[in-house]
């Protein structure tokens, strides 16, 4: 029989708000918010807290496991029955997020993540024809016992897969001919949705295919970090590579230039798009997908990161009737997220907003937006000439490149339109003197700029391994002892679960330094002073990147390690040493 963990049933008989106050989840503020909406809306008390940002849906689900008093399973020390596992097909364990454990009198036992799931429970009854009796077990538990259980959906089709091989004589026409058929076989068509399956379920940013001389590996960039997964065999490299491409809208007999494709591909919870890469190695094609969630990017500004004092003066910013906002980062570090962030918050239909980017990574609703065509002649700046004739209040150039941009974008701004744009530099000051090295008039520059918004993404540490951590001397000697003693000195890690893969972080977020642009800065640019001069000229609240990294570390969002990692190519690091 599986093993229980300690349930408290008694909750069975608490209203779900009251769990949840009881555990400290909540506030009566939070609850009594919640309860008023719940009035006016069909939503369920849980889903209103959940939508409203006071808990999360794990906490939620768990809350709910309580009041109805059922039994949580102690998963890692219960004792699997292979032939109750082969009662379900894996297919179905892993689509709904459930592990046969038992069979007893016409019983099956089952760990569900959700068992509250009808369609599941109705789902289990009809392909076993037992009666199913259900346990509770949190969902990154269960799915890693499952896979060491079943195998993962693609490892273990990879070793059910046959796809013949092509002879060295195979000339090019048939060679291109055998990579349709192949990419069309079942199996293939499977394997290649279930990589990007699995990507999107495990939060990926992209997956990677890469070709080497003995084998072919697939990638997952998890939080800025790639994680290598189950590799396909070397034979399986000209089918998957040819299929992706079939699916993206690529030419599969061009195998030696760069193409670029795109994806839509359906899921349970809609529609993702995926943005497709591919470059000729030496071993083959290399392929990226960029995994483009509308779900996870198009976030409100408060979720964004910004401390308060930051949030409060950007909004103040982005109501201005003209002038240039800049937001600035390496690539990945969530700069389009920001811009679609404050596009959304400042839309009313009043307004007329036109944007021009490369590529359009999100649709935005109401506001039109222009992709970057240069095989038909579209670029950023005569497509921004474009956008100035059809009379916008707002416009948004998706990156400034090249001189001809800016100056477009500066005159723009200079006749009445609120420009927002983003550039390639390392912190806010940086950006100044980027766009003077690119020729931009000085006094232009000064009389158009009104903000400039850094920013990097951190990785959050886990929840649910996070533990206090004493940083080493060498650490605590770069942040200086004002940073050191924040907090008290207390200071976080996560130890690492099953939950964030043995990293100790699941999730990101931005840190951020704004330098609003006052007459002292205006000044400076005109002058056009260093960078090192035009931080020194910004006003007494402005605070370098690192330093709100640093606080966020002292709260207990991330660790000082990750700031260190991500803000190292910044102008402070110097200052700071």
């Amino acid at each position: 029989m599986p093993r229980e963990e300690t349930t408290h049933s008694a909750e069975g008989h608490k209203p779900l708000g009251q769990v949840l106050l009881e555990k400290g989840e909540l506030t009566q503020a939070q609850l009594d918010e919640a309860l008023t909406l719940q009035q006016r809306s069909t939503e369920r008390l849980g889903q209103l807290l959940s939508r409203l940002g006071h808990v999360d849906a794990q906490t939620v689900r768990e809350a709910l496991v309580s009041q109805a008093g059922l039994a949580r399973l102690d998963i890692d020390n219960c004792e699997i029955d292979p032939d109750a596992v082969a009662a379900l097909p894996a297919e179905v364990a892993f689509h709904h997020k459930v592990l046969p454990i038992s069979t007893h009198n016409r019983t099956l036992s089952v760990a569900m993540a959700d068992p509250f799931d009808s369609a599941a429970l109705e789902l289990l009854r009809v392909l076993t024809g037992l009666r199913i009796q259900r346990y509770y077990c949190p969902e990154a538990e269960l799915l890693e016992v499952s896979r060491r259980v079943y195998g993962s959906n693609v490892a273990r089709m990879i070793a059910d897969l046959d796809v013949p091989t092509l002879g060295a004589d195979t000339d090019e026409e048939q060679f291109t001919q055998h990579l349709h058929e192949m990419a069309k076989e079942p199996s293939i068509v499977n394997l290649v949705n279930l990589v990007i399956l699995e990507a999107i379920e495990a939060r990926a940013s992209d997956i990677h295919v890469e070709p080497f001389e003995k084998d072919i590996k697939v990638k997952y960039r998890i939080d800025g970090i790639l994680h290598e997964m189950s590799p396909p065999p070397k034979r399986l490299q000209p089918a998957m590579v040819s299929r992706i491409k079939i699916m993206a809208g690529m030419n599969i007999a061009e195998r030696f230039v760069p193409q670029d494709g795109h994806i839509t591909f359906d899921t349970a919870r809609g529609k993702i798009d995926l943005r497709v890469a591919t470059v000729p190695t030496v071993f083959g094609e290399c392929v990226v997908m960029r995994i483009l969630d509308r779900a996870t990017a198009l976030i409100e500004m408060g979720r964004l990161g910004l401390n308060q004092t930051c949030l409060k003066q950007l909004a103040y910013l982005l109501y201005r009737p003209h002038g240039i906002i800049l937001v600035t980062g390496p690539t990945g570090s969530g700069k389009t997220t920001t811009l679609y962030a404050a596009l959304n918050k400042i839309y009313t239909p009043g307004k007329k907003i036109i944007t021009i980017e490369d590529p359009v990574e999100y649709q935005l609703d109401g506001i039109n937006q222009i992709p970057v065509n240069r095989k038909r002649g579209l670029t950023f700046a005569n497509g921004l000439r474009a956008i100035v004739r059809q009379d916008p209040d707002i416009i948004m150039v998706g990156e400034i490149r090249d001189r001809e941009t800016a100056d477009i974008a500066i005159r723009s701004a200079l006749t009445g339109h609120l420009v927002f744009s983003t550039l390639h530099t390392n912190d806010a000051p940086g950006a100044v003197t980027r766009l003077l090295d690119m020729g931009v008039e000085a006094y232009l520059l000064a009389s158009s700029l009104e903000a400039v918004l850094a920013q990097r993404l951190v990785r959050t540490i886990c929840p649910h391994c996070k533990e206090a951590h004493q940083p080493g001397p060498e650490i605590l000697q770069r942040i200086g002892p004002n940073h050191a003693n924040e907090n008290g000195g207390k200071f976080f890690r996560g130890k690492s679960c099953r939950n964030c893969r043995q990293t100790g972080y699941i999730g990101r977020l931005g840190i951020f330094e704004l330098l609003r642009v006052t007459p002292a800065v205006r000044q400076a640019i005109t002058r056009q002073a260093t960078a090192a001069e035009i931080a020194a000229a910004a006003p007494d609240d402005h605070h370098p990147m690192r330093e709100d990294g640093f606080r966020k570390a002292a709260e207990g969002i991330t660790t000082l390690d990750e700031v260190l990692r991500v803000t190292q190519d910044t102008q402070t690091e110097e200052a700071l040493s």
